[in-house]
Parts: C-alpha cells; structure tokens; sequence
C-alpha cells in the first residue's frame, strides 16, 4: 500500500493531478454552503491562492461540518478535480475530513472584513494569515534569497558583522547599550563615571548601526564581501519610515571607484526587481489590486530605465531653477529631502537618479574626498515614492586625509585603531554602499509603513511578540 503525503496548496495548483487522491492540511479562510454541500476555502501560507474543498453533506457527521470554522486548522483526504466554479482550476472533493485545530469563531479575530493595518500590528502573531501579509512575508522571503543568489553568483563573500560593537559607524550616537551591570549598583569611578571596566566585555558596547566598517576589513582582504543582518538604532521615532530593528545589505569592494559602485548598484536594484516580478508574480499582483494600483508600473519603471547620474551641485541648481514651490529649503550645503528626491526622480527626468559628490560636512567621515576640498565621493539611489533607497561611497584610502578627518568629526581614533591600519598595510580604492532591505520591500510590495515590511516591528515603547 503506498503511504500518501501532504500536499501543499502551491503544488495542487500547479502540478497536473487531476483525479488523483491528495491529502491537504491547512487552515480555513471560508465556509459556506447548504444542508446538502459546504464549500470550504483551505489556505496553508504556500500560495496566496486558498484552494475550495467541496465537502457532502451526506459522506460527513453534522457535527464535524459545524466544527469547521474559520481559523480552524483541518486535514483533508479527497480527490482533485477540475472545477466547475469561477475564478479555480481546480478543487478537492473530501472524502475523509478531521479538525485538527478548533478555533471559536467568537473571539477568533480575523473575521471575513476588512481589518486596519495598525490592528492587525497589534495582533501580530496572527496577522501572517492575511492575504496581504501572507504576500509580503513571501516576497520577503523571495527577495532575501535572490540578494544571496546575486553575490553569490557575482563572487562576493557573505560575511557576518558583529551585531555587539564599541564602535558606531555612522557617528550618529543614537544606540542600544549593551550590558551586563546591575542597574540597581551600577559600579562608578571615583569621578562619578560608570566603570565599564567592570562590564562583561570590559569597556562600553552597542548594538551595531551598521556592519561597514567591519565589511571593509574583509574587503580589503577577500576583495568583494557582503553583509546582510540586523541592525539597531535608538532613535525615538514613530514615524512610518523607522524602526529600531531592521535588516542591512552591505556590499564592500576593494579595487573599485565611485563609477564601479553606481554600477553595482543600479544592476542589484534591477536584479531584485526582476526576481520579484519573474518569481512573486501572484502576491505582486494582489498588492497591486488591494494596497497600490501603481506598484506594478513602478517596478516596470526601475527595470526599463537607465538611472540618470548627476552630482549634488547640478541638483540643487536643477531644484532651485524648477519653479517648483518646497516645503523645506533648497540650499548648497544642506542634505536634501524626500521631496526634493522624489522631484528629480518623477517629475524632472521621470528615471531613478543617482546623486553624487556631497558636500563633506553632511556626510560621514570615512568618505573619500574630492580635490576641492568642499564634496565627498558619496552617493545616493533615488526611487520613486520613496526617495534615497541606497547610500554608499568610495572610501577614503588615504591615512593622512582620514585620520584628520576623524579629528575634524570628533570620530575617536583610538576606538578605531584598526580601521585606520588598514590605510597602512596595503591600502587600496574601495567602495561599498548600503540598503535598507525593509525599505527596499516598502518599495516592491508597495506598503507604506516599515512597520507592515518587518514580521515584528520594535519601536518606542513596543517590544511585543
């Protein structure tokens, strides 16, 4: 007698089984029917397709068909068929049915409504059942992979950053301490300062803002690295577009200049939204249907199109020129603003834009810097919707010009001692950038708040789940 196995949902709909004896698990989105016949929508998180189970009343105890609710979890034994409803190829006729998770259908809280984002956050453990989040979680997945697949392919190595640091990369302040100190006697100096010393690592460290300057050690080592994990900001933010938890992609090359970087660049932007087209077809198209009507055309945008390259300085004097009324100031000197990204991305060149050549004292201090002593060789990826999706540069090679620069920034040299060695052993251009893996998802699922892009969202005074 051959054992039968379960099948998923994605496989019944995509393999020719027709007529054949399949067994299913999974969870019930729907029931409906008559005293004769119910009709049930079975879903297992494989496809975002729910796959109909036509049950008779006749073959099955009334009882056992009450007991199947939504949100239950069931097992069906029965035959797949071609069906003769709208909108499915094909279903399963039961001919054997058990519960194998009861589910109360008066306080399940997934009823057959609409539910609005933030109350599906606060119900976070079950929100995966959603359509949408179903889709997005999936894409994620997808796009987690296809970033592994291109450096692989591309002969980068994968390396794994520290995610506890004493060093912060961005020089921004905003971290998570990590300790191990008693904060009922924490141990002071005799100046009233907290003795570090008596820490678990023997100094004070963080959660890490970021893997760069790490990934540049492996660069300059194994020529092209990348790094892919979390990091942490402690910024007290409620924003849309922040959290204090949230993923990194960040590719470091040795031997490459600016122009290498906005090549890498635009080809893993499109590469990923290539993948996401050619392999998340399904969910793209019920996100574009449900959350945005343009999402479709937006990641057709990024494929078709040459990114526009143009400097800092030619930007500011395109904005200022355009006519165009900003809510906040268009300055040489200033960092720019979402709006004023968006503007050169949808309405001036109508193409994504690569901004470059910044001026030093708004970028950080490991970037190269420019004969004129005024720009940095940083860049910017500009998207449509969202605005800067990438920021990277060429880092400065040169001991000298990055060790006054750290001085200039208050960067703490002797925190960073090894950073600055390797401008000493065997210095070489290099290059790297980084993307908001979250943010690139708000992009290609078209989700407007980080928080609906990330399985479970920390924020201010929200650590649940």
């Amino acid at each position: 007698m051959l054992f039968m196995i379960r099948s998923t949902v994605k496989e019944l709909f995509s393999a020719n089984r027709l007529n054949e004896d399949v067994i299913l698990k999974g969870w019930v989105r729907t029931k409906r029917g008559n005293k004769r016949v119910a009709f049930i929508a079975v879903n297992d998180g494989t496809i975002i397709h729910s796959i109909q189970v036509v049950a008779d009343a006749e073959k099955f105890p009334e009882d056992l068909l009450k007991d199947i609710t939504t949100g239950c979890s069931i097992k069906v034994k029965g035959k797949l068929v071609e069906s003769m409803g709208k909108g499915q190829k094909v279903e399963i006729h039961a001919n054997e049915l058990e519960v194998i998770g009861a589910c109360d259908p008066e306080v399940y809280p997934l009823q057959k409504k609409g539910h609005s984002f933030e109350f599906l956050r606060e119900i976070a453990h079950l929100r995966f059942r959603t359509n949408t989040f179903g889709a997005v979680f999936r894409i994620r997945h997808a796009i987690s992979y296809a970033i592994h697949k291109y450096f692989n392919d591309k002969g980068f190595f994968y390396l794994h950053t520290p995610i506890i640091t004493a060093s912060d990369a961005e020089g921004a302040g905003a971290m998570f301490r990590v300790t191990t100190l008693d904060l009922d006697d924490i141990p002071r100096k005799e100046n009233r300062d907290i003795d570090f010393s008596k820490d678990f690592f023997g100094r004070s460290t963080n959660l890490t803002v970021s893997g760069q300057l790490e990934g540049e050690l492996g660069a300059l080592a194994l020529s092209s690295v990348y790094t892919f994990g979390p990091t942490f900001r402690a910024e007290n933010s409620n924003t849309p577009r922040h959290v204090a938890e949230f993923w990194m992609i960040e590719p470091e090359m040795a031997f490459h200049d600016i122009n290498d970087n906005m090549d890498l660049a635009e080809d893993f932007l499109k590469y990923l939204v290539k993948y996401a087209l050619e392999n998340c077809m399904d969910d793209l198209e019920f996100l574009n249907s449900m959350i945005d009507k343009e999402l479709l055309d937006r990641l057709h945008f990024v494929l078709k199109n040459e990114f526009v390259r143009m400097g800092y300085t030619e930007a500011v004097k395109v904005l200022r020129e355009s006519g165009h009324t900003f809510e906040f100031p268009v300055e040489w000197g200033l960092d720019l603003q979402a709006e004023h990204e968006r503007y050169l991305v949808e309405k001036k060149y109508k193409k994504p834009v690569i901004l470059t050549d910044y001026p030093a004292e708004i970028k950080s201090f490991y970037m190269k810097q420019n004969d004129d002593n005024k720009t940095v060789r940083a860049m910017d990826v500009l998207f449509p919707k969202i605005g800067e999706i990438i920021g990277g540069s060429q880092r400065e090679e040169d001991y000298n010009k990055l060790l006054n620069r750290m001085r200039e920034m208050n960067i703490p040299e002797k925190e960073l001692w090894w950073y600055l060695e390797t401008r000493k052993f065997g210095t070489v251009e290099h290059s790297g950038f980084g993307l908001g893996f979250e943010r690139l998802l708000m992009f290609i699922t078209g989700m407007v708040n980080i928080r609906d892009v990330i399985p479970f969202p920390r924020t201010p005074k929200n650590a649940e789940f």
